[in-house]
Formats: structure tokens, C-alpha cells, sequence
């Protein structure tokens, strides 16, 4: 399983939802999507625009989780 810690990320960097939507041109809605762990996607385009504006690598954002194991 992926898990998603955009909200960890954006809480460490001190960045709202609005403003990092703003930001990476994406729709609250969406990155609200994302930060929640509900999305099924995330294309590169909007990786490598969160990574820049967050400052950080991909793997700081997603983690694997093997099945059957405990999100932390």
C-alpha cells in the first residue's frame, strides 16, 4: 500500500492547503484528495511541482507499506 504524507510535509514546512494549491496550480479539492490518502494517482507533473514548492524528494511525500502491515 502507498501512503501519502503530504499533511506531515506540508505541517513541517508550514504551508497551508491554499497556498500550495496555489502554488502548484492544482485544485484545493484535489490536493485536499491527495493529502488525505484518497487518491488513486498523482501524476509526475504534480509530484515533481510539490516536490519543488516543499522542497523535498518524492520519497519524503509517499511511502510503501507492505500488505498486511500497519500504516506508522
Amino acid at each position: 500500500m502507498i501512503i501519502v504524507n503530504l499533511d506531515v510535509v506540508m505541517a513541517q514546512r508550514k504551508i497551508g492547503l491554499g497556498e500550495l494549491a496555489e502554488r502548484v496550480d492544482i485544485t484545493q479539492a484535489n490536493l485536499s484528495i491527495l493529502k488525505n490518502n484518497r487518491a488513486k494517482a498523482v501524476r509526475f507533473s504534480t509530484l515533481e511541482a510539490l516536490c519543488r514548492e516543499l522542497k523535498c524528494q518524492p520519497g519524503d511525500i509517499l511511502m510503501w507499506i507492505p500488505d498486511g502491515e500497519d500504516a506508522p
